[in-house]
């Protein structure tokens, strides 16, 4: 190879070498990060809260007392079961014969 083809080799490798180089960033839309912003923000709590109305009852410090023990003591009381219906996604729409 003579010097000018070397040079026109070491041109085009340079040139395509920085087409790469053009655009290292893709394009983001506007709102790009916008669910991960309002996902942290709703997770900080405001420290100068303002509420208004009255407050929530407090619990009843004897049931509280009562319930520790039957903890400690192995006498929970069980919660009742309550029952939901279901109903099934195939039955929608179907009309008897």
């Amino acid at each position: 190879m003579n010097a000018r083809q070397i040079s026109l080799l070491a041109v085009t490798l340079a040139a395509a070498g920085l087409a790469g180089c053009v655009q290292t960033q893709p394009h983001l839309g506007a709102d790009f990060g916008y669910a991960l912003r309002a996902a942290a923000v709703a997770q900080i709590a405001n420290p100068e809260a303002v509420y208004t109305g009255d407050p929530a009852p407090g619990s009843n410090g004897a049931r509280v007392a009562a319930a520790q023990e039957r903890y400690r003591t192995g006498k929970v009381i069980e919660p009742v079961a309550t029952a939901s219906t279901v109903s099934s996604a195939s039955s929608v729409g179907m009309t008897a014969k």
